[in-house]
């Protein structure tokens, strides 16, 4: 009888490190939905991420190892909220 793992896999971490506000780097990373030398887009483990400055380019990008090295000037960083449903909303709070 093979040996089987019932634990699952570990969740990929998920890190951003920001230098001087020139320089980023993130891990994590599961695809870039878009980007431009303003905004870029991306999904992690941990959400949509939204990253907002200009001159934005994208230096590195492995999507083997999750990560993503950004330079520009970043103005801002951001989670967007995916609408998970086990929040809800008034209604569905109200009806559990």
């Amino acid at each position: 009888m093979p040996y089987e793992d019932n634990r699952g896999r570990p969740e990929t971490a998920h890190h951003i490190i920001v230098e001087e506000r020139e320089r980023l780097s993130v891990s994590g990373v599961e695809e870039v939905e878009r980007f431009d030398e303003n905004t870029i887009v991306m999904t992690t483990v941990r959400g949509t991420l939204v990253i907002q400055g200009e001159n934005l380019h994208i230096e590195k990008l492995s999507l083997d190892g999750g990560d993503l090295k950004v330079e520009g000037d970043i103005d801002a960083l951001s989670y967007e909220d995916s609408g998970r449903s086990s929040s809800g909303g008034l209604l569905s709070r109200l009806f559990r």
